[in-house]
């Protein structure tokens, strides 16, 4: 998935003006990169556009600690949103990376976040049971 086809569907999905989703799209990436390993870091970006990889370098320094609620407070603060809208954006993203990667990465990268990130990634629709 390219760039420009990721932002707009987290545009479409957070219903959010196509500059304002790449803006929150960069902001969930860099902040994912400071919650996962470094290894894991390396595995999401090698199945990300070069656009979207670039943001999933880890800064040097501690890892940040606390929860969804923190995470949330972080990309609000990178993207100059309020958390509302943070909150819709880092669903609107996580849901667009779930389609952009395989099933196995996405799963190793949501089991490195803090619990109850759980909560903010929608479930995988399961097709209906066909007896």
């Amino acid at each position: 998935m390219r760039f420009p086809r990721f932002v707009e569907a987290v545009s479409r999905r957070a219903e959010l003006p196509v500059e304002q989703a790449a803006t929150i799209s960069r902001a969930v990436l860099q902040t994912l990169a400071e919650r996962i390993t470094g290894g894991e870091s390396e595995d999401l970006a090698a199945q990300l556009p070069d656009e979207l990889s670039g943001y999933l370098a880890a800064p040097p320094g501690d890892t940040p600690t606390g929860g969804s609620v923190e995470f949330l407070f972080r990309v609000a603060h990178r993207a100059g949103v309020d958390p509302a809208v943070a909150e819709v954006g880092v669903r609107a993203v996580l849901t667009t990376l779930r389609e952009a990667v395989t099933v196995g990465e996405f799963e190793d990268m949501v089991a490195q976040l803090p619990r109850g990130f759980d909560a903010m990634v929608d479930p995988i629709p399961r097709p209906p049971y066909e007896g």
